[in-house]
């Protein structure tokens, strides 16, 4: 019987003493998730080290009310920039040019048109001058109004021009802006008009002549 106790209490002597000795030693533990600090600066992410975080694209458009402003801004909403991009009605490069638009204005080559980046520039500023040859009885009736909550302006009726032809602004005009006139995409002539109101595009001359020589 004395055997038996023995046999127990140095049992339980040795379940103790090795329980003692792999007790964890005390880590301070945070959340994966976030840390202390509350301003969305110190957000992490799990398994990946520092250099492995997922790079987000912050570059913007200058968004300036000059002709690089207005530039830059059109051409972010219709290709994010890119001047290699075809979308699927086929409209080319960093301004989303149809094959028509291309033609009015002098560009036989279309895929020239998309591996030239200068190029691509030159007819955005050749169609802004034909757009507001047609356009300029429009800018010189309507600018500084408001039309179906609305403000004109000249900009913002070019880059409508941009979006759906000058033709499809000169209707928005007949009718008061209270017809919906939208591209294949479902984007207004209204929202652009919103959108890009206010650049100075004052020195762009009226030209309904204006072509693209190489």
């Amino acid at each position: 019987m004395i055997k038996k106790w023995y046999f127990y209490a140095s049992l339980i002597v040795i379940i103790t003493f090795l329980s003692l000795g792999f007790k964890p030693f005390n880590v301070e533990t945070k959340p994966w998730f976030l840390t202390e600090k509350t301003d969305g600066s110190e957000y992490i992410f799990p398994s990946l080290e520092k250099d492995e975080y997922p790079k987000v694209n912050l570059n913007v458009p200058y968004t300036g009310n000059h002709l690089i402003g207005f530039k830059e801004a059109v051409a972010f909403k219709e290709s994010q920039g890119k001047y290699r991009m075809v979308n699927s009605l086929g409209y080319m490069g960093k301004y989303q040019f149809g094959t028509k638009a291309l033609r009015a204005i002098g560009v036989k080559n279309d895929e020239a048109f998309l591996k030239d980046p200068a190029l691509q520039e030159k007819a955005f500023v050749a169609l802004l001058s034909k757009n507001k040859w047609i356009l300029r009885n429009e800018i010189r009736k309507y600018e500084g109004k408001v039309i179906n909550g609305v403000e004109i302006t000249e900009s913002g009726i070019l880059a409508a021009a941009h979006l759906g032809g000058a033709g499809s602004v000169k209707n928005f005009f007949k009718h008061n802006g209270n017809r919906h006139f939208r591209d294949a995409f479902g984007t207004s002539l209204k929202s652009y008009m919103r959108d890009f109101a206010g650049y100075d595009l004052s020195f762009i001359e009226a030209d309904n002549n204006a072509v693209i020589t190489n």
